[in-house]
């Protein structure tokens, strides 16, 4: 009779905390994120603009990441994620003023580069505490339910935030939600009784500073696996186009905007259900492989769509996919990594994933300004395929990546 428990890692007081907090904190990141989107590209009518919110959030990450991974391999980790959370908060504050008041544009840029300031810090932080809250051999199923938290609040996040900017038609009221819920995530962090857990010794020197670096080089199924994430989000990520999509193409207004921001996350959060239910996979790297392909292919047929319910399919599609990948590439970093460094390299990941998000929002808004919307998402899609291709020709060990349970249990 099969011992898997779909709930264990929810069935821990602190692992509960944290998700709690985490999901309150992303309803409200993400409906501010559709709401700064919204209101900028109102203002503007510029694609550039809305590639502008990608580039000055990742480039606090890209650049204060490293010292930010061993901070949190010295310190507690939940002191860092309470000060960091109080300063976006505050940020938040200061979006409404701006909303509210109709200030200048870069007045709203340069509050955009403080929160990355405090999301740089926050990220590794949060990522290395996730491992002092659940034992190893439940991590997979942790991570499952860590990245279902977070497509749960992507989907009520930018759906909320879509509705309450047509009802009010300002973006006033989701910045303020949005700096509650982070005092949420702050409080809840606090209730944590994080377990003892074995902080760096080494001397803040440049080779403790790049030794995440270092050991994601030498291991290399880390290495492929957030490479192949960050040139195929980079390259293939419609999000940050959205409102052009929602506004001039679809024309569905802010509420649908909404909801084609939160079509990724609802096929997200059906399949970290699927993920949790059924048994381990077996062949974790030919999952991982496939599910890029399929999120190219959907982003190619999402860019050359003009219907509604087609666009809002292939965002779910894609979203499902992505999940795959996510729920591997986290088990991996986590469990292949010595828990004393696990902030740096949870920091070497985050600039991967900041990367990928935020520059592939830059890079979208470029190319979209430069041509057209439908060639910057269409293109970007081949682009993904083209770099799943590329991944296995030049680490063939992705292929060969085999049960995440199996995994888990070598490492307890």
């Amino acid at each position: 009779m099969s011992s898997h428990d779909p709930f264990a890692a929810l069935r821990l007081r602190d692992f509960q905390l944290y998700s709690a907090g985490g999901l309150l904190a992303i309803i409200g990141q993400q409906m501010q994120s559709v709401a700064v989107g919204w209101e900028l590209y109102e203002r503007t009518n510029s694609a550039m603009s809305l590639g502008f919110i990608g580039l000055l959030q990742a480039l606090p990450v890209i650049l204060l990441a490293l010292p930010a991974g061993q901070l949190a391999d010295r310190i507690d980790r939940r002191r860092i994620v309470q000060a960091a959370q109080l300063f976006m908060s505050f940020c938040s504050v200061g979006l409404a003023l701006l909303s509210y008041y109709k200030g200048p544009v870069l007045l709203f840029y340069a509050l955009l580069l403080l929160w990355g300031v405090a999301k740089a810090f926050s990220w590794p932080a949060r990522a290395a505490m996730l491992s002092q809250l659940v034992p190893l051999n439940l991590f997979s199923n942790a991570a499952t339910w860590n990245s279902t938290v977070f497509q749960v609040g992507a989907i009520s996040g930018p759906a909320l935030g879509g509705l309450l900017i047509a009802e009010y038609n300002s973006a006033l009221p989701v910045y303020i939600i949005d700096a509650v819920f982070g005092l949420a995530r702050l409080i809840s962090v606090a209730l944590i009784k994080s377990k003892q857990t074995s902080y760096s010794k080494e001397p803040m020197t440049l080779g403790s500073l790049i030794a995440g670096f270092d050991f994601v080089w030498r291991t290399k199924i880390i290495l492929a696996t957030i490479s192949l994430d960050l040139f195929a989000v980079l390259l293939g990520g419609a999000t940050t186009l959205l409102p052009i999509f929602a506004k001039d193409i679809l024309q569905v207004g802010p509420s649908g905007l909404g909801w084609l921001r939160a079509a990724p996350s609802v096929g997200a959060v059906l399949m970290a259900f699927l993920l949790v239910y059924l048994p381990p996979m077996k062949q974790a790297g030919r999952a991982l492989l496939w599910s890029v392909i399929v999120f190219g292919l959907a982003t190619i047929v999402f860019g050359l769509s003009r219907s509604f319910t087609l666009s809002f399919a292939m965002l779910f599609l894609a979203g499902a996919v992505d999940n795959v990948s996510i729920v591997v590439r986290q088990t991996l970093v986590q469990v292949l990594t010595p828990d004393e460094m696990r902030g740096r390299v949870s920091a070497v990941n985050s600039i991967f994933i900041t990367s990928s998000n935020e520059i592939g929002g830059f890079e979208s808004g470029l190319v979209a300004a430069l041509f057209t919307p439908v060639i910057s998402v269409v293109s970007g899609g081949i682009g993904t395929i083209i770099v799943v291709i590329a991944t296995v020709l030049i680490w063939p060990q992705v292929r060969k990546i085999g049960s995440l349970q199996e995994l888990n249990k070598q490492q307890m």
